[in-house]
């Protein structure tokens, strides 16, 4: 983890779901997805496991990539999904795929005895997660939200708060291959306000991180009504 000041020298993609299936026959409308479900026993985490397995070996055989798993009260269980990223390459998921998913997802979790009441499947949201080297690469240059594991402590330097662990900023490659965010304290302008040529721009400031520093990393969820525009190749 490292804080330092720097020199000064994005949108987003809305989710789609597919209708979610319930063993009693009925169905129920589409909800957001929130974090991974957490085990209390033993038995629960074996079960767990085992859920995760089977539902990464059913979306991936199908061409897909897993991003999240959770089960919510009410017994629903929701998938969400996405297409492999290639540099330069940007595709994104929609409702057939869903469609497509939910349906070997019923098939496999029944033979395989799994309970759940309602299932639900869709595409990433605006604030996707990041878990993955490959994630960070698809989406760095975009602005991004981190939460370390523990506060900044005496790496804060007197920059920021000691007991500071969120962080909203830009996700950048560092110099040495790293992964860091930029970001300006600066207040947001609003609309028509006149800023003065003679003022000075407030630093930027970065923070450098490595992945296992990390307990959760998001999209920043900022709303771009133009949509997410890919990189070309070689930007960075």
């Amino acid at each position: 983890m490292r804080l330092q000041r720097r020199s000064r020298c994005k949108s987003r993609v809305y989710r789609v779901q597919y209708l979610l299936h319930d063993q009693t026959g009925g169905y129920s409308p589409p909800v957001f997805f929130g974090q991974s479900f957490i085990a209390n026993t033993s038995t629960e985490r074996t079960a767990a496991v085992a859920l995760q397995d089977i539902v990464e070996q059913t979306v991936t055989g199908l061409g897909y990539e897993l991003v999240e798993i959770e089960r919510s009260a009410g017994g629903l269980l929701r998938i969400t999904i996405d297409l492999p990223w290639a540099p330069g390459k940007e595709e994104f998921v929609n409702v057939e795929d869903c469609e497509k998913v939910t349906r070997q997802l019923q098939f496999a979790l029944e033979v395989e005895g799994a309970e759940y009441k309602r299932l639900e499947v869709s595409s990433p949201g605006i604030d996707r997660p990041l878990r993955t080297q490959q994630d960070f690469e698809r989406f760095a240059g975009q602005e991004v939200d981190v939460t370390l594991k523990a506060p900044m402590g005496q790496a804060a330097g007197g920059q920021v708060a000691a007991n500071r662990k969120k962080f909203r900023g830009t996700l950048e490659r560092t110099e040495s291959g790293g992964w860091q965010i930029v970001w300006s304290d600066a207040s947001a302008v609003k609309p028509g306000q006149k800023v003065s040529k003679k003022k000075a721009p407030a630093p930027l400031q970065a923070l450098g991180f490595t992945l296992d520093e990390l307990k959760e990393a998001r999209l920043a969820p900022v709303v771009d009504f133009k949509g997410r525009k890919p990189k070309a190749v070689g930007e960075s």
